[in-house]
């Protein structure tokens, strides 16, 4: 950001948008671009699925699956559609418990802005639990267990476990 300097006032100069990210000052990849990405990701390793076959499921390059994960690429509607299909989820899977401010995404106030706060998300996207290799390693595992009682039996000792070693808090 360049300041210049005007009878003792400091004006800031607005930050050059990037037209690639057009919804976001600067380089940075936009929010929601990171968000769609970690739940590609997280989705993809659930199922056990390699960046490699999902290109190849897409007509896309492995390098591509890569810069989408992260955000640094946009995905667009026909590139969501396609990936939801070859995931087996809904579209609405990759925005779901995204939240933040409309400037935060790029969105410019309209008639209808008012002074309302953001709602805020009970857990922060990095500390998501289902976005963990760990996490996704123990629901693989859990579900290679293929006797359902026993699956169920399992699940009931974890829970047991978990309450009896809690930590104090």
């Amino acid at each position: 950001m360049t300041i210049t300097k005007t009878k003792n006032k400091e004006k800031a100069a607005p930050v050059a948008r990037n037209s690639r990210r057009s919804s976001v000052d600067g380089d940075e990849p936009n929010p929601v671009d990171v968000f769609v990405g970690q739940k590609l990701k997280a989705r993809r390793n659930l199922i056990g699925m390699t960046q490699e076959k999902l290109a190849e499921a897409t007509g896309i390059t492995f390098q591509q699956v890569q810069k989408y994960e992260k955000g640094r690429n946009r995905l667009s509607a026909s590139r969501i559609f396609q990936f939801s299909r070859v995931l087996n989820i809904p579209v609405a899977y990759f925005f779901e418990g995204f939240f933040s401010s409309d400037t935060l995404i790029g969105l410019q106030a309209g008639f209808a802005d008012n002074e309302q706060g953001v709602f805020e998300s009970e857990a922060d996207a990095a500390d998501d639990v289902m976005l963990h290799k760990e996490t996704i390693d123990l629901v693989r595992t859990y579900y290679t267990i293929t006797d359902e009682k026993l699956r169920k039996d399992f699940l009931k000792m974890l829970k047991q476990m978990a309450k009896n070693f809690k930590s104090p808090e």
